[in-house]
């Protein structure tokens, strides 16, 4: 037997035994001997692509960093740390970029901002999709109106703080995706969701896809503003594996090359029984943890039973998103209802009901049972129950386990 362990919230685990004949693997995104430090070194990572940031900063009157809120991963702590052995942090706005999410919780800010928070606390402003004042540059190529916060707009420097990871829909997060979602109205950002509901808008791809293209339209009317980017791609540890800095589109091209060594994960075949975690701190929701799922499918054979693990920590995360998956027990009908007439949080239900038309969603969670059931989950108490049970239906099913399936993009070596 194998004993496999999986992270359940911030610090607890959860275990089951696997027979050997059934097990795959587990697997995570990768990791080097070659990560780059975490020290104060930080900012001479890389800098090819533009003036180093002290000069950049030069002359700024109203200097704007736009930082991830707490459902991301970024160290933006580490980074802050490195740049003020070169700079005036207090010289600074901050402004996170929620996209559409909720303000981030007291333990959130520390995370994000570490040792600096008291420091800057009275410099820190939250994006409010539907309240902050926004200002419209325009329309994109795809009609998405383009309406930004208006602190970004105004700023004479904007500095992009963020870290690069597979991204189900958007392809990759980073780069662009501080703009949109990040600090984008409701209008907006529900405009360029619509346009995840389709095969084009998948993990890893960038070229065609149409909520990448019309993120990258939200650039162009910015055009001409000073824009200097830090982007991180982590290791599976957290640790820092690499970083570009400089011009946002150049650094996103490179980071998003480090992704791939790091985030696309081989796998020796499809499995039968794929176990995917959301682990903290993207188990905020339902919601969120929903790109564990979209991960996961790559590894699935048809047919198959995919096992969520996420503590789900404050509950489901969107009521719009939970009603449609709700409307039918028949998947299929789910996605026709959702293509009549589009809403934001719609795309997420969409994605879980196109999984649900070949294979089984099971999910071990802290959320009601009742609810799981009704958006056509099957709930299972424990990990343990959940292997239990599934290899019960499939004696012979081979099974893998993806650790931190939010960011692992499985590719298998042969079907």
């Amino acid at each position: 037997m194998v004993k496999v362990e999986i992270r359940y919230g911030r610090d607890g685990t959860q275990s089951a035994e696997v027979p050997e004949k059934n097990y795959i693997g587990t697997y995570y995104p990768r990791t080097s001997s070659a990560a780059m430090p975490t020290r104060s070194s930080t900012l001479r990572w890389t800098t090819r692509w533009s003036e180093p940031i002290g000069k950049f900063l030069e002359g700024g009157k109203d200097i704007v960093f736009i930082v991830n809120d707490g459902t991301r991963p970024t160290p933006t702590a580490k980074v802050l740390d490195a740049l003020s052995k070169r700079m005036d942090l207090r010289a600074a706005r901050y402004l996170i970029a929620t996209g559409t999410h909720r303000a981030p919780t007291e333990e959130e800010y520390r995370n994000i901002f570490g040792a600096h928070l008291e420091e800057l606390r009275d410099r820190i402003v939250v994006h409010d999709a539907k309240t902050s004042e926004c200002v419209n540059l325009g329309t994109s190529k795809n009609g998405t109106p383009m309406e930004v916060n208006k602190i970004a707009v105004d700023a004479d420097r904007l500095v992009i703080i963020t870290s690069v990871e597979p991204h189900y829909f958007a392809g990759w997060t980073g780069g662009r995706k501080s703009f949109l979602p990040g600090v984008a109205s409701y209008r907006t950002v529900e405009a360029n969701h619509r346009m995840a509901v389709g095969m084009d808008a998948q993990a890893l791809k960038l070229e065609g896809n149409p909520v990448h293209e019309d993120m990258m339209d939200a650039l162009e009317v910015v055009r001409g503003k000073k824009i200097f980017s830090i982007q991180v791609v982590m290791d599976r540890h957290h640790s820092i594996y690499k970083a570009a800095s400089g011009d946002l589109n150049a650094a996103f091209a490179q980071a998003v090359k480090w992704g791939e060594e790091v985030f696309i994960v081989p796998v020796p075949e499809k499995a039968d029984i794929v176990v995917t975690a959301a682990p903290y701190p993207m188990d905020v929701d339902l919601y969120q943890s929903q790109k564990a799922l979209d991960n996961g499918k790559w590894a699935l054979k048809k047919g198959g039973i995919m096992i969520l693990v996420s503590k789900c920590r404050e509950g489901i995360g969107s009521d719009a998103f939970l009603k449609q998956l709700s409307t039918s027990s028949d998947p299929k009908e789910v996605i026709a209802n959702i293509m009549k007439g589009y809403k934001l949080g719609y795309h997420k239900a969409a994605k879980m009901a196109e999984i649900a038309t070949w294979a089984s969603m099971w999910a071990v969670t802290d959320l009601d049972p009742e609810l799981l059931r009704k958006a056509n989950i099957t709930p299972k108490k424990s990990v343990e129950e959940a292997v239990r049970d599934a290899l019960a239906l499939k004696p012979e099913g081979r099974l893998i386990v993806l650790a931190e399936g939010s960011v692992t993009i499985p590719r298998p070596m042969k079907e």
